[in-house]
């Protein structure tokens, strides 16, 4: 290693120092922390971000009970899978019924928060919906209700919270307007995905966000961004994962996000915001068969298991090659419960609210 390598290392060495100390960079500062990323900087950052997670969570690790509800979706994000024009998409709706039953199974193998995650489907109105998780609070007092079904209005996310949701999980997916334009048709913007953000943290959810690591178009400059973004906003959770192209979107045949780069912006985003929740999501599982384990080590500590009905959970398509399409929730759950002891964290199966109030 050169001299003046050295001295750059030692340089970025410092901004980690400075990130962990103050949980502050300016935009400058990100983007020379991210585009001077090495190997040698990564295992310094992964050993902070380590130290910080365990000082505010021990090695416990949460787990949410994913149930995915419904994959018609209004809307037509350029990415997604199951985005309105995908005509080859096989379309499906959990009954209430069905979803009440995901959840007696989940309550049974120890779930204590239900992710009710689909698309923007206009046949399950706010009414519909408040229906179906007032159920679920009542027959499951004991646990969080947590919501992912996209962009409304503050009076209908209201709705929801007084009917007894707890979180609410909308990715932001960039904060920059013209990399959004480039990602998403007219009718969507970034400033009013945003805006909802706002709205449900006012309500009083705990709320978690996120972004997609190498979407097309991504720069530094949009990563840094990201990151100012998340500063200010303070979520409860974090949700990033690596761009996945799907076969029937215009950007199939693009690059997928890299492992290496979410690890590391994992690594950043602990020493960010000490206490938010951070999941190494089912696409970290899905680009490397140890990516989930590598997710904790670089200071993830939330897993998401699939308690969708086994028949449908391979038409909640996203990206390509999704893992765990297939597992009964058992098997899942069991499965991920090893990986983590293999690598020195143990499953909790409490609510695991949020430290970063």
């Amino acid at each position: 290693m050169s001299n003046y390598e050295t001295s750059q290392t030692s340089d970025l060495k410092e901004l980690i120092n400075k990130l962990r100390d103050t949980q502050t960079l300016s935009k400058n500062e990100w983007i020379r922390l991210i585009d001077g990323r090495t190997p040698e900087l990564a295992d310094y950052l992964f050993e902070n971000a380590r130290e910080v997670q365990i000082t505010h969570y021990g090695h416990d690790v949460y787990v949410r009970g994913l149930i995915e509800f419904t994959n018609y979706c209004r809307n037509d994000c350029y990415y997604c899978g199951i985005r309105k024009s995908n005509l080859n998409a096989h379309r499906y709706r959990l009954t209430k019924e069905e979803i009440l039953n995901c959840c007696k199974t989940g309550y049974e193998l120890g779930f204590r928060t239900f992710v009710l995650q689909g698309g923007e489907d206009g046949w399950f109105t706010v009414p519909r919906l408040a229906d179906i998780v007032s159920d679920i609070h009542k027959n499951w007092p004991d646990c969080a209700i947590t919501l992912s079904v996209g962009e409304m209005e503050h009076d209908a996310y209201q709705t929801l919270f007084d009917a007894g949701a707890d979180r609410y999980l909308l990715r932001h997916e960039t904060y920059n307007d013209a990399h959004y334009r480039k990602l998403h048709p007219a009718s969507l913007s970034a400033r009013h995905r945003q805006n909802c953000l706002w709205d449900l943290k006012s309500i009083g959810y705990q709320i978690g966000t996120g972004f997609m690591v190498g979407a097309p178009f991504q720069t530094t400059e949009n990563l840094a961004d990201d990151m100012l973004f998340l500063k200010e906003l303070n979520p409860h959770m974090v949700g990033i994962g690596p761009f996945i192209p799907h076969h029937d979107t215009q950007f199939a045949s693009e690059p997928a996000g890299t492992l290496e780069l979410t690890l590391y912006l994992l690594g950043l985003i602990r020493l960010m915001l000490p206490k938010v929740l951070l999941p190494a999501t089912t696409a970290l599982g899905t680009i490397s068969p140890t990516g989930r384990e590598q997710g904790i080590l670089a200071g993830a500590n939330v897993v998401m298991p699939n308690l969708s009905p086994t028949e449908v959970r391979k038409d909640y398509l996203l990206y390509d090659n999704k893992i765990c399409t297939g597992d009964e929730s058992a098997q899942c759950k069991n499965c991920l419960a090893q990986r983590m002891e293999s690598v020195g964290y143990h499953v909790v199966v409490d609510r695991g609210d949020s430290l970063n109030v």
